[in-house]
């Protein structure tokens, strides 16, 4: 197919851009590059089969242009990490909503398939888990501009459903969960590349919070087999999936499992949310998605353990540090 993936030159986004080109797809990455990188498409940038674009997704004349040459569209450009939500809430709000916006009245203009990536945070607090596709949302106060992405995520999943019903586009939303894998940077707030770094160079790692609370990590090579799978799965359209693993583990347990593996001497330090984020922030205790709606769609189950995708991650970060 002719693809066009949107925050193609971010982590998942770039693995995506790097798995279609390998089964012979054309691909248009678009990205504004403003936590996307140039690096994460470099061993493959020179593919005759890809091309960039650098540019915003709220620029609608550029968005329809290269819808206009796509058969499909990945949208997957988003303000994401607690880290820079925290720090930058309107640009997340504006990013999240008026691009996504702009991106589906393309879809729409030119009758393109697309899948939508939303996020496990869409459920907020809710301790219904685990979570399924149907369960309501439990969100916070707006005091907490935590809450600001996933509502914007939650508003994009309305329009992509409003415009599915009124307009029959072919959309698929997806929610990922916690998606790790090389590429992944630690700058707005991802765990594992942050508990990484510093354990390779032995330094304490901190731990926000009480480390009890839980989540599930899913290997972005797995994550991207259900991408495809679903973007091709014609029953899949209008209807909203959770992609993630079902391997729960405490973040404390993540540390100690991070030390052990890379054969760390760091300690652990535990900093509460405010000194590591200048502000109170709400977390959730447990992360844990349901997925039986997409094995049933389409037969997928995470494949890859996580310790063989900490070993890779780890892996890489080493091999960098000997090239630098």
């Amino acid at each position: 197919m002719r693809a066009l993936v949107t925050g193609g030159a971010g982590f998942i986004g770039s693995h995506l851009a790097e798995r279609l080109l390998g089964r012979g797809d054309d691909v248009i990455v678009l990205d504004n590059l403003s936590t996307g990188s140039l690096k994460n498409l470099e061993t493959f940038r020179p593919h005759p089969n890809l091309q960039f674009v650098k540019g915003d997704i709220r620029d609608s004349t550029l968005v329809q242009l290269l819808t206009s040459r796509c058969d499909a569209v990945f949208h997957l450009a988003a303000a994401v990490g607690v880290k820079l939500i925290a720090d930058d809430p309107v640009s997340t709000i504006e990013t999240n909503i008026a691009g996504t916006e702009v991106v589906l009245e393309a879809a729409n203009k030119f009758g393109r398939r697309i899948l939508l990536a939303s996020s496990s945070e869409v459920y907020g607090k809710s301790e219904n888990v685990p979570f399924r596709e149907d369960d309501d949302f439990v969100l916070g106060g707006t005091a907490f501009s935590r809450w600001a992405y996933a509502c914007s995520k939650a508003i994009d999943e309305f329009l992509a459903q409003a415009f599915h019903q009124q307009y029959g586009l072919g959309i698929v939303v997806a929610r990922f969960f916690n998606t790790i894998g090389t590429r992944q940077t630690g700058r707005y707030g991802m765990v594992v590349p942050r508990f990484v770094q510093w354990a390779l160079k032995n330094e304490p790692i901190q731990i926000y919070g009480t480390g009890t609370q839980t989540r599930c990590f899913c290997c972005v090579d797995d994550l991207i087999d259900a991408v495809i799978a679903l973007m091709e799965c014609d029953a899949a359209a209008g209807k909203v999936f959770n992609i993630g693993s079902s391997d729960e583990i405490s973040i404390e347990a993540l540390a100690d499992r991070i030390i052990e593996l890379s054969g760390s001497r760091s300690s652990k330090r535990f900093v509460p949310y405010v000194e590591a984020y200048g502000r109170p922030i709400e977390d959730m205790m447990r992360r844990v998605p349901d997925t039986g709606r997409i094995s049933s769609a389409i037969g997928w189950q995470p494949k890859t353990s996580l310790n063989d995708t900490l070993r890779t991650i780890i892996d890489h970060y080493r091999q960098q540090a000997t090239t630098a």
